[in-house]
């Protein structure tokens, strides 16, 4: 079968490769649609997602496709059904699993990560972590699943109540996703800082954002005004933002995937005098049956955010920023058809 794989460090090749064997507790997914993201961008490049994707392998970590195949043990799927896939694979022994918090594993291990994934014909996956989809959810939007139920997980660590108001920076795809999470979870006043006019033009008229503020052209965040802050940006500049723009008994998500060195500057006394919670959101436990209802429900409108649908020969191109502005892209494996 063809597959895209990385070969190493900043190196994908088209090769011919064999398809994935079974054991009797896992799944062989006909691949439809693989999401392309960040992270992707960060294992390309050496640096590590969930954990670190050791060359040769076949990225791809959002996924959605048809079950071609299932293992003697497998009772959760069925051949011929449509799925999305949680990359994530726990190991259930360690202290961190055994005390309900699986995302911090220490033996974590991933699909398209870890382990070969969706930038193939076909890949593998435990059936644990399979997940059917209704029939009115597209394979396209199904692989989008994964990076959603990571912004649910961001969002089910707060305290959220209806009076609340809240900031996202960043207007990439995650930051856009919060936009339409928060308001599912009944927060109903939403802004929204980035640095792409057309963007955040987008979410004020088509998605109910209440104020926008291009810090790339001046525009300034207000300063203590808001319950709840989502960065989702990254950088020890935004992250500093979310905390200035904090209120007092604030909430700030630091959502955004900073470099592995970097460091911000946090005014000591006022997270003590503002009483802030600061918290971190690493993937997604356990929330892929509430993203798959997201999603469902029609409470999410992820198609008007895929900017761009690549081929195994284009991905080169988004790795290498050669795309221009990339609102989300996908990688198109198969198709919609059983």
């Amino acid at each position: 079968m063809k597959a895209l794989v990385l070969t190493d460090v900043k190196k994908l090749e088209v090769l011919e490769v064999d398809k994935p064997k079974l054991s009797n507790k896992e799944v062989l997914i006909k691949t439809a649609y693989a999401g392309i993201c960040g992270t992707d961008h960060a294992l390309y490049s050496g640096l590590p997602g969930s954990a670190k994707a050791i060359p040769p392998i076949v990225l791809g970590h959002e996924n959605s496709g048809v079950v071609a195949e299932i293992g003697t043990k497998v009772t959760n799927v069925k051949i011929g059904d449509r799925v999305s896939v949680d990359p994530n694979i726990y190991c259930g022994q360690c202290r961190y699993c055994r005390t309900k918090r699986p995302e911090l594993c220490q033996n974590l291990s991933a699909v398209g990560v870890t382990r070969n994934g969706g930038f193939a014909e076909y890949f593998s996956a435990p059936a644990s972590v399979v997940y059917p989809i209704p029939d009115n959810v597209s394979l396209k939007t199904a692989a989008i699943i994964e990076p959603i139920s990571c912004a649910v997980h961001g969002i089910q660590l707060l305290k959220l109540a209806a009076w609340q108001k809240a900031l996202i920076i960043g207007d990439g795809f995650m930051g856009q996703l919060f936009v339409q999470i928060l308001q599912a979870y009944g927060i109903y006043h939403v802004d929204l800082a980035g640095i792409i006019d057309e963007k955040l033009e987008l979410n004020k008229t088509k998605f109910g954002v209440n104020k926008t503020f291009n810090t790339s052209k001046g525009g300034l965040i207000p300063e203590a005004n808001y319950d709840i802050v989502i960065e989702a940006v990254g950088m020890p500049i935004t992250q500093e933002q979310a905390i200035k723009a904090a209120a007092r008994g604030a909430q700030v998500l630091m959502f955004g995937v900073g470099k592995p060195n970097d460091t911000f500057k946090v005014g000591t006394y006022g997270v003590f005098q503002k009483q802030l919670t600061i918290q971190g959101s690493f993937i997604n436990p356990y929330t892929f049956v509430d993203s798959v209802a997201l999603l469902s429900s029609d409470k999410l409108n992820v198609e008007t955010l895929i900017s761009h649908e690549l081929d195994y020969e284009t991905v080169d191109d988004f790795v290498n920023d050669k795309l221009g502005v990339v609102s989300k892209a996908v990688v198109k494996i198969g198709s919609e058809n059983k």
